[in-house]
């Protein structure tokens, strides 16, 4: 019982990282959508907001540039797309051409996917019965939050297909991550996702160019929204993903996820006076007991 004690005290600050970190990117979305109706295309927010981040974390990491061998060198461009370009387009993509219950719903079987791929890919990483039923738990309680009392899902192929790519390369994100938290630092390889996320995203303006006017940039409210997605929603946060993933394991760190959507609706009641229903708060009640469940299983102190 006191080495559990131990393990999780010498723990508790990733636990607070990654649940920092997912309150953060719980509330991006009200951001995001301040930009779209100011004329900026997911494209436009994305190179923004990563270009701002790597800028910052090049003025605190900027001696070591590239890995010690080209093995990992690839495997840092892998965490540019699947992190960075990959992710961001399938995801912004899917909610224009699919209901944003259904993409909400989605994205969070990214915990899922990166048990089982950890199960397949690393060492040590096993499936655990309290892990899978804390899942589909707290992947319940996503459901009852998302659709908030209506229960009404319309399939669309496309849109669904793009949210499930978004769901796995994040999974993959979070298993390449662990390959390499062993031999880079934090801050080298969250530099590396944004400079590679940048590189591979540019081919997407040779069909849809990027926006550059001043007048639309320097409004203060897109220049506030960009600060905040760029400084603190992917640099501040992605340091502290990484960190959480380093220290807990990428299993026990995106299951972090599905307190997103919990976060979503606090946040879109108070900014958005949008109302929080019964199924609502059923759903955060199972969101919370399925995150408890499932880190119950890696023996956490009762």
């Amino acid at each position: 019982m006191n080495i559990n004690k131990n393990r999780w005290g010498s723990n508790s600050l990733y636990h607070i990282m990654a649940l920092f970190t997912v309150i953060i990117w719980g509330t991006t979305f009200i951001s995001t959508k301040v930009l779209i109706k100011q004329g900026l295309s997911p494209e436009d927010i994305l190179f923004y907001r990563f270009m701002i981040a790597y800028i910052c974390i090049w003025t605190i990491c900027p001696r070591k540039l590239f890995a010690r061998n080209l093995k990992d060198e690839l495997l840092l461009v892998a965490t540019g797309l699947c992190g960075g370009s990959l992710y961001f387009i399938a995801e912004n993509r899917a909610l224009g051409i699919t209901l944003a219950s259904n993409v909400s719903l989605i994205v969070c079987t990214a915990s899922i996917f990166t048990a089982i791929l950890s199960h397949l890919f690393i060492k040590g990483e096993k499936l655990k019965k309290n892990l899978i039923t804390g899942s589909f738990i707290a992947l319940t309680g996503v459901a009852f939050v998302v659709f908030n009392g209506s229960f009404i899902l319309k399939i669309n192929p496309a849109g669904d297909l793009l949210t499930i790519t978004a769901a796995l390369m994040w999974a993959f994100y979070s298993i390449i991550l662990k390959k390499l938290d062993s031999k880079y630092s934090t801050l080298f390889i969250t530099r590396k996702v944004f400079f590679y996320g940048i590189i591979t995203l540019l081919p997407t303006f040779l069909f849809t160019p990027l926006t550059t006017d001043t007048h639309i940039l320097f409004q203060p409210v897109v220049f506030g929204n960009f600060i905040f997605l760029g400084l603190i929603a992917s640099m501040i946060c992605y340091i502290s993903w990484n960190m959480s993933i380093k220290h807990l394991g990428a299993v026990r760190t995106t299951n972090y996820v599905y307190v997103v959507p919990l976060i979503t609706l606090i946040s879109s009641s108070i900014i958005l006076n949008e109302i929080i229903t019964f199924f609502a708060l059923a759903g955060a009640l199972l969101i919370l007991s399925g995150v408890y469940i499932a880190e119950k299983g890696f023996h956490l102190p009762k």
